[in-house]
């Protein structure tokens, strides 16, 4: 009986010391997690452009709490979360508007950058409005962009982000593929246009992955996460052309944000 007794007097007490390390590894998780700086730079796919509800305050910059990084801060409140990023945005309106909140403080910086210095939206508005040749000629010329001037641009953003935030994780998103190849659209751009859009698409994530990499950075392609749910694909996570709404064409929806966009992000952070 006195065996028994202290046997399970140590049990007991080998169970409390579990449970009071347990309890103290998990709130010290919990307030490493809450401790985290936060900063979201960008342009429309960090600010939210088509998620609609956008914050009054944001003016033309667009942003919502259905963003992917508002959604991510939201989830795991960071102790302290600053929302620059911007419709709109080049890599030049990065450097010169979006780093002030960047400090030695901060812990995480999102970013997704690029698309608008590569001439995004004059690229679909060609394709929809004029011939596919024009199309695929102006496409060529976006991606001649990409591989000249694209990278030092990308370079001079990285290297503030880094001299501002030297300890932060760094986390660079892509862009999506457009299209369902062979899908569910009859009408609209052909096959050799959607097929030459979604080759420019990977080719600038090929760009800017590169680019982080230099820096250190991590680089996540989304275009996994938005597979099965492009343009044409009968559950698109992307607006198509929308003429009542034109800035809203070819962005993510409220569903491409917190599905396609959040996960990629938050498996990074």
């Amino acid at each position: 009986m006195k065996l028994s007794r202290i046997t399970a007097f140590s049990s007991s007490l080998l169970a409390a010391a579990v449970l009071a390390l347990t309890g103290a590894a998990s709130a010290k998780a919990a307030e490493s997690a809450a401790a985290v700086d936060y900063v979201a730079l960008g342009d429309s796919y960090s600010s939210g452009l088509g998620a609609g509800g956008y914050d009054s305050v944001s003016g033309a910059c667009k942003r919502t709490p259905k963003a992917y990084p508002a959604l991510w801060a939201a989830a795991h409140s960071p102790s302290t979360f600053a929302f620059t990023a911007c419709s709109g945005a080049r890599t030049g309106d990065v450097t010169a508007g979006q780093l002030a909140p960047l400090g030695a403080a901060t812990d995480l910086v999102s970013i997704t950058i690029g698309g608008n210095d590569a001439g995004f939206a004059d690229v679909m508005t060609t394709c929809v409005l004029q011939s596919e040749a024009t199309c695929v000629s102006r496409i060529n010329q976006a991606r001649a962009y990409v591989d000249s001037t694209l990278p030092g641009n990308l370079d001079s953003v990285y290297t503030a982000i880094r001299s501002k935030a030297p300890a932060a994780r760094v986390v660079v998103l892509g862009y999506p593929r457009f299209y369902r190849l062979s899908g569910s659209c009859i009408a609209g751009l052909s096959e050799k246009e959607r097929t030459a859009i979604n080759n420019a698409s990977d080719h600038l994530n090929a760009a800017t992955a590169k680019r982080a990499a230099d820096h250190g950075f991590t680089f996540v392609d989304v275009a996994g996460t938005f597979t099965g749910h492009e343009i044409c694909s009968g559950s698109a996570w992307l607006h198509s052309v929308n003429w009542l709404n034109i800035g809203e064409s070819y962005h993510p929806t409220a569903a491409g944000q917190s599905g396609g966009y959040l996960p990629s992000f938050a498996s990074a952070a």
